[in-house]
């Protein structure tokens, strides 16, 4: 029996759809919200946030500024380019000028690791596209600091991400800076 064209052109369709699908940004993205909704729930005492972040209708956490900006440690571009690890340097990575301390997931975030790329620079425009190295679809680096060119859907993932190493400040997982 024939294969009816609809269903031959549908799994077709899908197959070469699945094999554009990143699994690596996917699962990434994926644990990612399950974290944030964790944190939302221990944090707002609110049961059911895992919903609207898993179904990515959430509203945004404000991320509170310093309020005390003197009495927190700054670095410059060059001091956070040397926070690589080479050299038993800690691991620090910045998002949207946010500086973190990701030591603790040296596991993570060392020399060959998944997410070394992102260590020792703001590569904010990286969390926002899920380019992991080379030219976005802008032309631009991807590992760099620029939002410049980013749609809406990919500064919200931005935030998404900025969430969630603020989030894991409060749970002793990474240091703000």
């Amino acid at each position: 029996m024939p294969i009816p064209i609809w269903l031959a052109i549908t799994i077709g369709a899908t197959g070469i759809a699945l094999a554009r699908v990143d699994y690596n940004m996917f699962f990434m993205r994926f644990f990612r919200d399950l974290s944030r909704s964790k944190a939302r729930a221990r944090l707002h005492n609110n049961k059911y946030a895992m919903i609207p972040v898993m179904l990515g209708i959430e509203k945004p956490i404000k991320i509170q500024d310093d309020i005390n900006a003197e009495n927190v440690m700054t670095i410059t571009r060059e001091q956070l380019e040397e926070m690589d690890g080479f050299d038993g340097a800690p691991l620090y990575l910045a998002i949207k000028g946010r500086v973190y301390d990701v030591s603790a997931g040296e596991k993570f975030y060392s020399e060959g690791k998944e997410y070394h790329e992102w260590v020792g620079k703001d590569a904010s425009r990286s969390f926002g596209t899920g380019c992991r190295g080379g030219v976005d679809r802008t032309g631009m680096d991807c590992l760099s600091s620029s939002l410049e060119g980013l749609t809406e859907k990919e500064l919200k993932e931005i935030d998404r991400w900025l969430e969630l190493y603020e989030v894991s400040v409060d749970s002793d997982k990474h240091d703000l800076l």
